[in-house]
């Protein structure tokens, strides 16, 4: 019986995807965010497939949010399947509204890529400008996707119904080494609200992110900074393992040496939008 649903599945995918490329022909060319994910990884290869890499242009916007691992994750993708890509520098963090960090930051966020990355595509001569939105994307607390829409980004993933699940089976038979990788969105989604965004904060993030990755802590993590206060959140795999004594030492260790004064395990794990739960965040 499982075989049976899992060729099921196999098989709802593959035909998503026959009209993901068909929807993608039909725009005959391209200009895709991309970030390195899983979902703008595949969106990237499967659009160079197929309509060619003349056709599409697969853009990296570079600021302190976006995490150095995440871009050199984009560049092997690149390197490695053939894409076309350019990079931008956006200046979210100039913009005061972004920077004070309320609820709908990543709208600024977002403003700010989209009103770059669509002058780049009239330049270049691209049809449609689109995004890695996947259909379980769509309920939540998602102020980016407004900023979108404002700017005329269409979402294929969500317009053939493809779910994460789905991206990461067909990512996984085309060779993908994105497949199986964690979600990891911008440096940003980890302050608390109200806590303001700057370069340092960031950084103090991703270096623990990365020292934790480094211990051996694999699957679904986030530090969630609250001013001098590290909120770490893993996969029950991981808590399983990492609770004991020994490893808490080590956890903490890793944690305050990248820039924190304190440091919590929550014991409820890896959440993902957990700050919109602890601020009681609802879509708009």
């Amino acid at each position: 019986m499982t075989d049976l649903r899992e060729t099921s599945a196999t098989s709802l995918a593959e035909q998503k995807e026959r009209a993901l490329i068909a929807w993608l022909r039909d725009r005959g060319s391209v200009l895709l965010g991309f970030s390195g994910g899983v979902d703008s990884a595949y969106l990237a290869c499967l659009a160079t497939e197929a309509l060619g890499p003349d056709r599409v242009l697969a853009v990296i916007g570079r600021s302190a949010s976006y995490p150095e691992e995440q871009w050199r994750t984009a560049r092997d993708v690149a390197a490695r399947f053939g894409l076309t890509v350019a990079e931008i520098d956006t200046d979210e963090m100039t913009d005061p509204r972004y920077v004070a960090n309320p609820s709908n930051r990543c709208y600024f966020c977002k403003t700010e890529l989209w009103s770059k990355l669509a002058p780049l595509a009239r330049d270049r001569g691209l049809e449609t400008i689109i995004d890695g939105t996947n259909a379980d994307d769509i309920g939540g607390h998602r102020p980016g996707m407004q900023a979108a829409r404002e700017q005329g980004v269409r979402s294929p993933l969500v317009e053939v119904g493809m779910t994460k699940r789905d991206v990461r089976e067909r990512s996984r038979a085309r060779g993908l080494p994105t497949w199986s990788q964690p979600s990891a969105p911008c440096l940003s989604s980890r302050l608390q609200y109200g806590l303001s965004v700057t370069a340092e904060r960031l950084r103090e993030v991703e270096r623990a992110e990365r020292a934790l990755r480094d211990l051996g802590i694999g699957g679904d993590l986030r530090v969630r900074h609250h001013g001098d206060l590290a909120r770490v959140e893993l996969s029950p795999e991981m808590l399983s393992l990492w609770l004991s004594p020994i490893p808490l030492r080590m956890i903490t260790a890793a944690i305050r040496a990248a820039g924190f004064a304190r440091v919590a395990i929550d014991l409820r794990g890896f959440r993902s939008g957990s700050l919109n739960l602890l601020t009681e965040v609802t879509a708009a």
